[in-house]
């Protein structure tokens, strides 16, 4: 019989249509979990994947239960109306909190080659309404379920884009917001037993990510440097499931407590719980430095460099260092 460690638990992912929501919600369902999941898209149309509805079967085909709730998280009174459900549902019960819903990531591709000042006007709320706002937001609504109960887990999905320039101005603000958020809420929801914290994937190979790749293939036969790195980036990267396994992970920590507050790496928490991809594959750290340097291109230096060897963290912080 598959184990169910999160048996009895009420959790709550938002955006996982597709990608690292989805991967979420299946590893929590899977895990015994009660899972509700929002996002736009509850039916899929016109063929395209990706759906509400889809995730939702997928995770009762693996044996747990998810909910679906169409939800666009730029409208609060739709946002609030997800937790008086949940609080309806569950006697106000609400385990887990995993902030993922974003709408940006269509802008940002297709405006890669422009600066802050050639976007449209529009750029900064596509970016963090969903992104960073409505992140809040959410939080709160957890919040007051959570204290109450003196228990809780939420989970910012963020990236390095808060530690260093990725992509644009608008997203690397709003994940620094976001990491900077579960500081601040975990200052103030420690005394009572509410656990928050960031949480950084990898190289993600999601839907958008895969379908980015065979363009690349492309390129890269016409020998284009930055789509034979953005290939070698990912070629190794983590699986949508493999931060839902680390959450879970988190989950059953008896000193979760001691990692509120901070910026966790998914491929470090992995290694401390002994965490393997859903293929059986280790996931390295960015903080490797043969990770880095593939990164970076140097495809070669990095095969010979043992992947155990890592930048520690106090190196990582200089990194953002604003003095």
């Amino acid at each position: 019989m598959m184990a169910r460690p999160l048996g009895g638990k009420v959790c709550l992912v938002t955006g996982a249509t597709r990608g690292i929501g989805k991967g979420v919600a299946l590893q929590l369902g899977q895990a015994g979990a009660t899972v509700y999941i929002t996002g736009r898209t509850l039916k899929r149309t016109n063929n395209i994947p990706g759906s509400l509805e889809d995730t939702a079967k997928e995770v009762e085909s693996r044996g747990g239960r998810c909910i679906p709730i169409q939800c666009d998280h730029t409208d609060d009174a739709q946002v609030r109306g997800v937790f008086e459900r949940i609080k309806q549902n569950h006697d106000g019960q609400l385990d887990i909190l995993v902030n993922n819903a974003y709408a940006a990531v269509k802008a940002i591709s297709s405006n890669m080659s422009k600066r802050f000042w050639e976007h449209d006007d529009n750029m900064w709320d596509t970016v963090n309404s969903v992104g960073l706002r409505n992140h809040y937001l959410c939080t709160v609504f957890a919040a007051r379920m959570m204290v109450p109960r003196q228990q809780g887990l939420i989970v910012n999905i963020s990236s390095a884009g808060g530690l260093r320039y990725l992509f644009n101005v608008p997203y690397g603000v709003g994940k620094a917001a976001v990491d900077r958020m579960a500081v601040d809420c975990a200052h103030e929801l420690r005394k009572h037993k509410v656990a928050m914290l960031s949480l950084w994937p990898g190289s993600v190979k999601t839907e958008f990510i895969t379908e980015y790749l065979a363009e690349a293939s492309e390129k890269a036969a016409e020998d284009n440097a930055a789509a034979k790195r953005t290939k070698a980036l990912f070629i190794d990267g983590e699986s949508p499931e493999f931060s839902g396994k680390v959450i879970v992970g988190l989950a059953q920590d008896p000193n979760l407590m001691k990692k509120s507050g901070r910026i966790l790496l998914s491929a470090d928490v992995a290694k401390e719980y002994n965490i393997r991809d859903i293929d059986g594959q280790e996931i390295h750290s960015f903080r490797s430095v043969s990770v880095m340097l593939k990164m970076a291109g140097w495809q070669r230096t990095a095969a010979v460099i043992p992947r155990f060897i890592k930048v520690p963290y106090f190196m990582v912080t200089l990194l953002n260092s604003k003095f």
